[in-house]
Formats: C-alpha cells, structure tokens, sequence
C-alpha cells in the first residue's frame, strides 16, 4: 500500500523500507512491505497479535541475525549515507548503534545506573572518564532521569523503580548517538502514570531522533505519533498520517481495527 495523499513525499526521509519481506524458516512473516519513516517525526506500528509489527521493527537493527533460519530480502535503506542496512558486509554491531531498541519490559544490565548509560560507549571503545561521565549526564537528562538519579549513579539499576529502569533503558539507548529510536511496547508494563511520562519523552525526544514505536495501544499511536501504519498478515495494508489513518482510513480493513470490529 502506498503512502496515503499529501505532502509525505516532500519531508526528509531518514528511512526507508524497499519491497521488503522476511522468512522464520519456511514462514513468510512479511510480505513486499514499502514504507518510509520520516526524519524527527514518530512513526506508530499498530494491527493485531502477530500481524509483523515486531518482526518489522527488529529487522531494523538486525535483531533476527541473532537466530538460525531467519531470512531477510529486499532493502531498508539509511539516509543520508544510503546504507542498506540488510547488506551482509555492514556490521550489526553498528547497525545497532545507529538504531537503537527499547524493549517491552525494562531491561537493565545487572551493573551500576552509570555503567548501563555507558554500556555502548565502552563497546565502541571510549575509555576517557570525563567523555564517558559527560555522555552519561547528557543521556540521563535526555530521557528526564538525571535529577532522580545524579546522585547515585554507581547504585545498582535494579534499585530503580519499574519507570525509572525503562527511562534508564531509554538513556541507555540514546547514549550511542542513534538515528532512529525503536521502541517495542515500551509503556506495556508500566502503569498509567508512568506511561503518560514516557509518552510526554518520546514527544519531547523526536526533536532531535527519528522514531519507530510499536503498540497495541491505538490510543497511545494517536496521542504519540505522526504517521501510523496498519498491518495484518505480515502484509502492511495502510499507511499514512496518523490523524487520516484514524479519522478517515482509506481502506475498509484498517476501519474496522480502528473501530474495533476486528482484531
């Protein structure tokens, strides 16, 4: 499907999907999906239980090259550099790196709040203090964690509250410098107060950070995002601005997941 009609076309694109499909073994997961993602703005993956959307979402930072028999075809492209980030001779590593992955459920390392912030920093090689100290601050203030915890960065992470890790695992994630923020449910476990205060970050975050976010929550994709695509079977079926796609879907499939008479 392509995009919907509008001035899509002319925003800088940070991403893009090309004709691309995905194999769990002999299982056709996704199917010729083509989709842009739009510099600084959040783009929200919604459609029921097992339509692709995580298996999308991970092919960005080559999370299935983790696993035997995954199989990858057709191209995500990174601008500027036109890195296809599916080409076997770039490294995942620094896929990673420039795409980085918030989860479901918290994820601290078992290691010190400081020593999760750095984690990446020390991967690429940074060992000067005062770098690793100032890149800590800045990712800590970025995901609005430093005045809680500036205090007592060499505590161990699972002291923090349920919230408080998963902004952790977002400064954790912002401490590389990445392009694109992908975000797997990333408010699912946490409770309404929580959720409303990881929602404010990723408006305040795609000021300077492209985003992908997938969730169940249609509500959440409304109040989050600026572009939704709907997907269903592995294949993407609608995608457009978020404000056409949940007031007026061009696609009778899409209607009725919005409305609730599917999925």
């Amino acid at each position: 499907m392509k995009p919907s009609p509008g001035a899509i076309s002319e925003l800088p694109i940070k991403a893009e999907v090309r004709n691309f499909n995905f194999h769990y073994g002999e299982f056709h997961a996704l199917k010729d999906v083509t989709m842009p993602l739009c510099e600084r703005k959040v783009t929200a993956l919604i459609g029921p239980s097992g339509c692709g959307k995580s298996t999308l979402l991970r092919s960005f930072n080559r999370m299935h090259d983790l696993y035997a028999g995954n199989r990858y075809g057709g191209e995500i492209i990174l601008h500027p550099d036109q890195t296809n980030l599916l080409d076997p001779r770039v490294d995942p590593i620094e896929v990673r790196m420039r795409l980085s992955m918030v989860f479901q459920k918290p994820n601290p390392f078992p290691k010190s709040i400081y020593e999760n912030v750095i984690y990446g920093q020390r991967v690429r090689g940074v060992t000067k203090r005062s770098v690793l100290d100032d890149k800590a601050e800045e990712a800590l203030r970025a995901a609005a964690l430093w005045g809680e915890v500036k205090h007592r960065l060499h505590d161990m992470a699972f002291a923090l509250s349920g919230g408080q890790q998963q902004r952790l695992c977002i400064a954790r994630a912002l401490a590389t410098d990445p392009e694109v923020l992908l975000f797997d449910e990333p408010t699912s476990a946490l409770d309404p107060i929580v959720t409303a205060s990881i929602e404010e970050l990723i408006h305040q975050l795609k000021e300077k950070v492209t985003i992908l976010i997938v969730t169940h929550n249609m509500q959440q994709a409304a109040r989050v995002s600026d572009f939704t695509a709907y997907m269903y079977l592995g294949e993407l079926i609608e995608f457009g601005y978020t404000e056409e796609i949940f007031i007026k879907p061009r696609d009778k499939r899409t209607e009725d997941y919005i409305t609730g008479r599917f999925g």
